[in-house]
């Protein structure tokens, strides 16, 4: 037996084999022997050249019409040589070759598909058929690209393979109605051959799509104040789907918050937001709206979106001031630079409109430092005094850049506290006092005052009486003064003599309550008033009480001759001590007489022999008092023919020697004097 192995489809006289060889036979002897070649088909497909031995193919060879599908396929030859009669077995093994591409039953096949059928949804499509065996036949199927589907290949026993549509992705037929696939057969000969199959996939609707705004945000500018009724967007939104499905209303969301809700609305068929209440960029700058849109669709379906609405600012806020810190009180000796306040400025306006500018009156001994943004200090600039100015009302005033601008005030009312820094003043740096002598004890001699500018307890005064320097050591005058601490009254503990004490002078120091405390005096001069209170004193003629002095003339004694001469002194002063002398009572009145001034008693007319022996004499001693004291003194006179002239005028002489020209000059200096030092009191108390 002899085994040839060809490929179909070989053209006619194709060499199959050399016979003469393959049985080692020579060529010659197989052409005498008759050689014959019989076939076990109907055909002839081979023939046998006796001169040269060889097999060729005598007729198309079609694998797939003698074999079908069996893997192998086989034609048996059976060759007849006479002479001796022999037979040889020849199998010829037809190999297949890809001369055939598979081939589906149709060039396009259409499916209709739900849009929201499940993901892993097998859709078998027909398979491809390929006569060819082995490697030459159907071994795989390519799908063309898509978002959808997959291609799986199921692979039964037989060999068959049957191409099968696998949903990977969902369907969406908004996205895309119809589906158009390319499904590709393809063998595994060499060149492979193949073919196609178009699939169409329709995709039937379902309400699967929420309608969608033709933006993920919306963003609106208004200004703060708009009024009712601004428009502040048009939303637009479509839905793919069809019918009821892709009809839209428009709500704003229940994620929104009341508030808002009362600011904007919405138009549910246009879809148009308007202001409906107060835009206050001070509340809020931006508002962010919450909208759906919803289909009517069953079961419904909705999208969100949000609006965002910024307010742009207007300046209709005035800036705030606000005390982080503040004392009310401050001590009067706070340097220059003290932190009186710390002030924190706001402006609820934005950009320009927000920022404040602060500022103090240039006036006020204070003044702003800038801390940084938003922060002030209030600080003193100068030395205060609080005796000058105790209360300050500090008007703080913050204006922001906006157009117009916008400003506030803000009063700080600020009081100082005291500080012992004044002493008390008196209202004189001296004071002079008349006093009459005689006062009663207690009245008050003057009342000496001082003012202390400080207040309250450093305000306080009290007084006492020291001693001046220079004064009397002997007239101390604590010993006849007292002062009251609180008013300043000074009070005589005794009454005053003038004829003992004429002026006294001592210092009142006042002090205030302070710590420490601080003193100052004042020089109280005080001047005895003298008072009529001393009568006239008769020092000759002296006389005992009820007694009279006798005095002899001589008959013949000549007028005017001298007779005595009173002498009186006044222990007051001025015109208290200013003494007359005065013939009250007489014999005869007109014999005597008495000098008003000298006191000189003086005979006026020659006496008679008619006149009387003996005369007595009243003389009063008068001052120019108010009202006037006076002293009495009884002079007799004795006319006798041998009277001691001698003795008279002796006793006249003395009297008249013995001390008048002295007293004298001491009343008129002393009146002078006096008189002078009142005026001088008179005119200085009057200034």
């Amino acid at each position: 037996q002899i085994r040839y192995s060809i490929p179909e489809e070989l053209t006619r006289g194709a060499f199959v084999g050399n016979i003469a060889k393959d049985l080692g036979t020579d060529v010659a002897k197989l052409a005498a022997a008759n050689l014959q070649v019989l076939s076990d088909s109907d055909s002839q497909y081979f023939s046998v050249n006796v001169n040269t031995g060889v097999i060729m193919v005598s007729e198309r060879i079609d694998r797939e019409q003698l074999c079908g599908q069996n893997p192998r396929c086989f034609l048996h030859l059976k060759l007849a040589i006479e002479n001796p009669v022999e037979f040889y077995r020849i199998e010829v093994e037809i190999l297949d070759i890809n001369d055939n591409p598979p081939k589906f039953p149709s060039d396009e096949v259409s499916l209709r598909i739900y849009e929201l059928a499940s993901l892993g949804a097998r859709f078998p499509i027909q398979p491809a058929q390929d006569p060819d065996v082995g490697t030459n036949t159907l071994q795989t199927y390519h799908l063309s690209a898509n978002d959808n589907f997959n291609l799986n290949v199921k692979a039964r026993t037989d060999g068959g393979k049957f191409p099968e549509l696998v949903l990977e992705r969902a369907l969406d037929r908004e996205f895309r109605a119809f589906h158009y696939l390319v499904l590709t057969a393809e063998d595994g000969g060499s060149p492979p051959q193949s073919s196609k199959i178009r699939i169409t996939i329709q995709v039937l609707d379902a309400n699967d799509n929420h309608p969608v705004f033709d933006r993920p945000s919306y963003g609106a500018r208004l200004v703060e104040n708009s009024p009712l009724g601004t428009l502040v967007v048009k939303l637009n939104a479509t839905d793919v789907d069809e019918g009821p499905n892709g009809d839209i209303r428009y709500s704003l969301s229940s994620h929104n918050s009341a508030a808002l809700r009362q600011i904007f609305a919405i138009d549910e068929q246009t879809g148009e937001i308007r202001v409906q209440g107060n835009l206050d960029f001070e509340e809020a700058t931006v508002y962010e709206i919450e909208v759906e849109a919803k289909d009517m669709g069953s079961p419904t379906m909705e999208e969100h979106c949000s609006v965002v609405v910024e307010i742009t600012d207007v300046n209709d806020n005035a800036p705030e001031v606000i005390l982080t810190s503040f004392s009310s009180t401050l001590s009067e000796d706070a340097l220059p630079g003290t932190v009186v306040a710390v002030i924190h400025v706001r402006d609820r306006d934005s950009g320009e409109q927000g920022k404040v500018l602060c500022h103090v009156s240039p006036d006020l001994p204070f003044q702003l430092r800038k801390d940084y943004e938003h922060q002030y200090s209030l600080l003193t600039s100068t030395r205060l005094d609080r005796e000058h100015v105790a209360y300050y009302n500090v008007t703080v005033s913050a204006s922001d850049l906006g157009n117009p601008p916008l400003s506030r005030h803000t009063i700080l009312p600020i009081t100082l506290i005291d500080v012992n820094d004044n002493a008390p003043q008196f209202e004189q740096t001296s004071y002079e006092v008349l006093v009459a002598e005689n006062n009663p004890v207690g009245s008050v001699l003057v009342t000496v005052s001082a003012a202390d500018p400080d207040s309250e307890q450093n305000s306080r005064l009290s007084y006492s009486i020291l001693r001046a320097g220079g004064t009397d050591p002997g007239l101390d005058p604590t010993r006849y003064l007292s002062i009251h601490p609180t008013n300043g009254q000074v009070t005589a503990k005794f009454p005053f003599d003038y004829e003992q004490t004429t002026y006294l002078q001592f210092h009142v120091e006042v002090s205030d309550g302070g710590s420490p405390a601080l003193r100052n005096r004042t020089l109280v001069h005080v001047f005895v008033v003298d008072q009529n209170d001393n009568a006239p004193r008769v020092h000759f003629p002296r006389a005992g009480e009820d007694s009279a002095t006798q005095f002899r003339i001589s008959p013949s004694i000549v007028p005017p001759a001298l007779i005595t001469k009173v002498v009186a002194i006044d222990a007051d002063s001025g015109r208290n001590a200013w003494l007359s002398y005065h013939l009250v009572e007489a014999t005869d009145l007109g014999l005597f007489s008495v000098a008003l001034r000298s006191g000189e008693v003086r005979i006026m007319r020659a006496l008679q022999e008619t006149d009387a022996s003996e005369h007595e004499l009243l003389v009063v001693v008068r001052d120019a008092g108010e009202p006037p004291l006076s002293t009495a003194v009884t002079l007799v006179v004795l006319v006798e023919e041998k009277g001691p002239e001698a003795l008279q005028g002796s006793e006249a002489q003395a009297a008249d020697g013995g001390g008048l020209p002295t007293i004298t000059l001491y009343l008129i200096v002393s009146l002078v004097l006096i008189s002078t030092v009142s005026l001088v009191a008179l005119a200085a108390l009057g200034i």
